[in-house]
Parts: structure tokens; sequence; C-alpha cells
């Protein structure tokens, strides 16, 4: 008989923990829509190459024929967005800043890169350029060889560049 109150007392116990540890773990509709919708935020996203039209670079921002191709915008609470751009041979963009910096990886060709009151450097495929914030800058494919690029920048207060004043003949050729 003691071991049958026992029994029972223990079973007992038990029941009241288990309902008590899934009083715990109960999850209202809400909650479990708002879980749901935090996990999809957080799944895997595929851009398929293709799937965003390519445009030509503003003649305001570039000299040249200047293709640019979307890669992918800021995903929040990233800032980084990030296009490929093909300047054909003594294609170039206007001087600009960006508020954050800029990294250029070169893809394929051969083109040149210059900080205001700098030399022109020169750089090839497989080169990575990091173009630090609020630095005066151009660049783009070599006079005869034309120049692909992928570049990253971040989002401040919505903006990434600021364009200003096109490169003139005389600086490019220098």
């Amino acid at each position: 008989m003691k071991l049958l109150v026992a029994t029972v007392m223990a079973l007992s116990l038990l029941s009241s923990a288990c309902s008590h540890a899934n009083q715990g773990r109960a999850v209202s509709g809400s909650d479990a829509a708002s879980a749901a919708s935090s996990e999809s935020s957080q799944a895997i996203k595929i851009t398929r190459s293709g799937s965003q039209p390519s445009r030509q670079g503003p003649a305001e921002n570039f000299t040249g024929s200047v293709r640019v191709d979307p890669l992918f915008g800021a995903n929040a609470p990233s800032r980084a967005s990030g296009a490929r751009v093909t300047f054909e041979p003594g294609a170039r963009t206007a001087w600009h800043t960006h508020p954050l910096g800029q990294t250029l990886i070169v893809t394929a060709g051969s083109g040149w890169v210059q900080q205001w009151g700098g030399q022109i450097q020169e750089i090839r495929q497989g080169d990575v350029v990091w173009i630090p914030p609020g630095q005066k800058n151009w660049h783009g494919a070599t006079a005869t060889t034309g120049m692909t690029q992928i570049a990253i920048q971040e989002h401040l207060d919505g903006k990434v560049v600021q364009w200003m004043e096109k490169v003139s003949d005389e600086q490019y050729r220098r």
C-alpha cells in the first residue's frame, strides 16, 4: 500500500512539473506568426543572375560607355549594396566620394584609379581596391582596355555616393 501511495504521489508531482514546463513553452497564435516571420526574414535569399535589369551609367556621372548591373541591395540590418560595373575603353566615373568607403574587385580587364591629388594607379583582374570614406576619387577603364569591377559600398542616411565634377581628358591622360 505504501508503494502504491508513493507511486501515485510521484506521478502527481511529475504531471504537475510537466504542466508547469509546458506553460512556459506555450506559444500564442500571434507569437507563432511572429516567430515564423522572424525565421523567414533570416532565410537564405537567392537573386538570380539576370533577374535585375542592366542600365547605362548616367552621362552626368560617367564619361564613355558604362553598364551597371545591380547585384544586391542592402538587407537590413546590413547597409552594404553591390553592383557589377563594366567600362568600355576610355570610360570612367566622375570624381566622387563614398560616406563609408567603397571596395572594388576587378573581375576582368584592367583600369585606373586615382584619388584627388594622387597619381593614377593601374588596377588589373583580381585586384581588390579599398577607397576610404570621404576620399575624392575616380576609377574606370584604361584608354585601350575595358574593365569590369564589382563595387561594394554601404549606405549612410540613404546615400552611397556623392557625385562631383567630371574627370577631364587632361586629368585622365596623366
